[in-house]
This record gives C-alpha cells, sequence and structure tokens, in this order.
C-alpha cells in the first residue's frame, strides 16, 4: 500500500483581503506563478489604479495575479487558460472566497478576438519559450482591449525578445532571477 499524500503545489496571496491566503492550484509542466516578491512589486505599481479596476488575467495558470487584484479591490477579473484543470481550481477558489467571476477556458487568441470588452489592467503571464508575447500584445492593441490609460503587465523569460505595439509605452521593467517583468500603459491618442 502506498501511503504517499500528493503534495499541492501552492500560492499565497501577499496583500489586501484575503492577505495570507493560501491557493492550491494543479500540476502542470507550464505553472509557474509569479513570484511573491514579483507580484509585491506589481501591486506596488498598480496600488493607485488596481481599486475598481476590471482585470484580465490571460493563461491565468494558478490564478495568483486574478486573485491578488480582487483581493485588492479590483472591481472584476476575467481569467483565461486553456486548462480544464486551471479553471476549474479558479473557480473552486472564487466559490469559497464568494466572487463571482468569469473564468473562460479557452485559448488566449480565441477568447481576444471574441470579446468585445475593454479592461483597465491585462496580466500577460504566458507560457515560456512559445514566443506568444509580441503577438498577444498585437492583438490588444488591434483591438484596443485596454481603455485609454489601461496597464498591461507582461511577465517572460529573461532572455526573450518581445516588441510592444506603437500605441504603448514602457514604464517600468525589473528582472528577478530568470524572470523579467514589465508594466506598459496604452497611450493611443
Amino acid at each position: 500500500m502506498n501511503n504517499k499524500r500528493k503534495i499541492l503545489n501552492q500560492v499565497r496571496i501577499i496583500g489586501g483581503e484575503w492577505r495570507g491566503r493560501k491557493i492550491t492550484f494543479p500540476d502542470g509542466e507550464q505553472l509557474r506563478p509569479t513570484p511573491d516578491r514579483v507580484r509585491e512589486t506589481l501591486f506596488n505599481w498598480l496600488a493607485s489604479v488596481v481599486h475598481d479596476a476590471v482585470c484580465l488575467d490571460l493563461f491565468a495558470g494558478s490564478g495568483a495575479l486574478g486573485l491578488e487584484a480582487l483581493s485588492r479591490g479590483a472591481k472584476s477579473v476575467a481569467f483565461v487558460d486553456s486548462s480544464r484543470a486551471v479553471c476549474e481550481a479558479i473557480k473552486d477558489h472564487l466559490k469559497v472566497l464568494k466572487q463571482d467571476a468569469c473564468v473562460h477556458q479557452q485559448d488566449a487568441f480565441s477568447f481576444l478576438e471574441a470579446t468585445q470588452k475593454s479592461f483597465d489592467i491585462i496580466f500577460l503571464d504566458p507560457p515560456f519559450h512559445q514566443n506568444l508575447i509580441t503577438p498577444i500584445s498585437e492583438k490588444i492593441a488591434e483591438k484596443q482591449l485596454l481603455k485609454p490609460e489601461g496597464y498591461l503587465y507582461i511577465e517572460k523569460e529573461k532572455q526573450a525578445d518581445f516588441k510592444l505595439p506603437p500605441d504603448f509605452k514602457l514604464l517600468k521593467e525589473k528582472i528577478a532571477g530568470q524572470v523579467t517583468y514589465s508594466l506598459a500603459q496604452f497611450a493611443n491618442e
């Protein structure tokens, strides 16, 4: 008889109403939650705008970015991920937290093509080594999915190149280990 217990992947919400709450997420070779110190820096950058913001968590994975935004007073978050297990885990967390948020089990490009919404903040943290940041950010710009002066958070592997569309200006960028994270703003005029 095998008495090994399965160890669940966990991440901690670091601020806001649910500070300290641990959330679990399923195994997945491309699931890599944003580290605590990176999320802390990101939400310090967004501190003045996250309250009442309408957010999109593309490639939601653990759901940490979207849940962190909700914990800090975001008005709403749409979570998008192609994994059924990931979407079910996020739905379970939302139910426990008594939050009514949309979870879309869908490819990111399909979601962006179909949505008619615009957002104050979009979290873009795709799987590494797939060169998705440039085409996704181009689709966001093309469809004007960020509200004027809206923010685009980008998390990528340090060595990956990407090009922001002309309607975006890079505001901040940092490196943590093998991860580069950036904050850009939509400045369509």
